[in-house]
C-alpha cells in the first residue's frame, strides 16, 4: 500500500451562482496512517448531495464551510484497511463522512458499522443513511402527518423526496409530488402517489388547486422558488410547512426573495419549520431499523443511481442541480 497514493478532490475556489469545474482540483497525495483510535478505510461510494453546494460557500450555518484547498466533504462508505480503533477491524465495513477521496482517516468513534449482506453499500447512503433519516425525522418529526392528510412533496422524484412520499402513504395520507418530466412522474406513480404535477409541462398553481382541492396539510419542500410560494397559497388549517431544502435557490447569484404569500401562515394558524437531520443523530439507529423493514416488507422502495470516476466530481455533482438523478445519487469511488 505504501507505493498506493491517494486520489483526492480538494475545493480550491468558492463559487459564484453554478459551481464552475475549476472550483475543484483533483490532486494525488499519500495515504493517511491512522493515530490512536482511528481507522483508515478505503472509500468505495460517496453521497452526492444538494447540501454540498451549501458547504462550499463561506459564512455562517448549521455546519462550518469546506475550506479552500481542503478535500470536499461527503458522507461515505468503505472497507477498514487498518485499525486503531478496539470496534473495528481489518476488513470490516463502515460508514462516516471521508470526503471526495479515495482513503480516509476518521476516529473510530464517528463511524457506524454497516453489513452489505444486509444491504448493497450504496443504501446505506440512500434509503439507510443521511437521505432516509432526512425523509423520516423531516416528515414524521416536524411534519406529524396524520391519516387521511394531503401530504405535498417538491423534488418528489429525488432522494429524499421520493422516501417522503412513501412513509406518508404507509401513515395513510393522500400524497402529491411535484417533479419535473414525464419519466420523473411515471415513477412517482409507481410508487404509489395519488397525484403527480409535472412543473416542466403544467402551471404549479393551476396544477396544484387541482391536485388538491381541499387544501394541503403538510408540505414538505425540497425546492423552495415557485414551489413554496405556490404550496403557501393551498395551505389548509394548522397546516405544517418542512423546509428541509430549496435546491432552486442553491446557485441563483441574487437575493432569493421570500414568498410573498407569507401571511397564509398566520391566516391558516400554519407553522413552517426548518430542521438539520443531524439534531437526529442519537435516534438514527430508531429511524434505520423501521426503515430496513418497511424496505424488507417491500412497502417501500429504495433507488440508488449510481454514477462512476472520482476525477469527473464536477460532473456528477452538476446533475442534481439539472434534475439528472433519480432517487438518491452515488458516486462509485473504487472497487472492494
Amino acid at each position: 500500500m505504501s507505493e498506493q497514493m491517494n486520489t483526492q478532490v480538494k475545493l480550491v475556489q468558492r463559487p459564484v451562482g453554478e459551481p464552475a469545474p475549476d472550483c475543484f482540483q483533483v490532486e494525488q497525495g499519500p495515504i493517511p496512517a491512522p493515530a490512536e483510535g482511528e481507522v483508515l478505510y478505503k472509500v468505495l461510494y460517496i453521497s452526492l448531495d444538494p447540501a454540498m453546494r451549501g458547504w462550499m460557500n463561506e459564512g455562517k450555518s448549521y455546519i462550518p464551510p469546506v475550506g479552500l484547498g481542503e478535500v470536499m466533504r461527503a458522507g461515505g462508505v468503505g472497507r477498514v484497511i487498518r485499525s486503531n480503533h478496539p470496534d473495528f477491524g481489518e476488513g470490516d465495513y463502515v460508514s462516516g463522512y471521508p470526503g471526495a477521496q479515495e482513503y480516509a482517516v476518521e476516529k473510530g468513534s464517528d463511524l457506524i458499522p454497516v453489513d452489505p449482506q444486509v444491504a448493497p453499500l450504496e443504501r446505506y447512503l440512500g434509503a439507510l443513511g443521511m437521505t432516509g433519516m432526512t425523509a423520516y425525522f423531516g416528515l414524521l418529526d416536524v411534519g406529524r402527518p396524520q391519516a387521511g392528510e394531503t401530504v405535498l412533496v417538491s423534488g418528489a422524484a429525488g432522494a429524499v423526496g421520493s422516501i417522503v412520499g412513501q412513509i406518508a402513504k404507509l401513515k395513510g395520507c393522500r400524497v402529491v409530488g411535484i417533479a419535473g418530466g414525464r419519466e420523473k412522474c411515471d415513477f412517482l406513480r409507481e410508487l404509489g402517489f395519488d397525484a403527480v404535477i409535472d412543473y416542466k409541462d403544467e402551471n404549479i398553481f393551476r396544477a396544484l388547486k387541482q391536485a388538491c382541492p381541499d387544501g394541503i396539510d403538510v408540505f414538505f419542500d425540497n425546492v423552495g422558488g415557485a414551489a413554496l410560494e405556490a404550496a403557501l397559497a393551498r395551505l389548509r388549517l394548522g397546516a405544517r410547512v418542512v423546509l428541509c431544502g430549496a435546491i432552486s435557490q442553491y446557485n441563483t447569484t441574487e437575493r432569493p426573495t421570500g414568498p410573498s404569500n407569507y401571511m397564509s401562515l398566520l391566516v391558516n394558524r400554519a407553522r413552517m419549520e426548518g430542521f438539520v437531520v443531524f439534531d437526529y443523530k442519537e435516534r438514527y439507529a430508531e429511524a434505520a431499523a423501521e426503515m430496513a423493514q418497511w424496505i424488507a416488507q417491500g412497502r417501500l422502495q429504495a433507488r440508488e443511481h449510481v454514477v462512476e470516476g472520482l476525477p469527473a466530481f464536477h460532473s456528477h455533482l452538476m446533475m442534481l442541480f439539472r434534475g439528472e438523478n433519480f432517487g438518491k445519487l452515488v458516486l462509485k469511488v473504487a472497487e472492494d
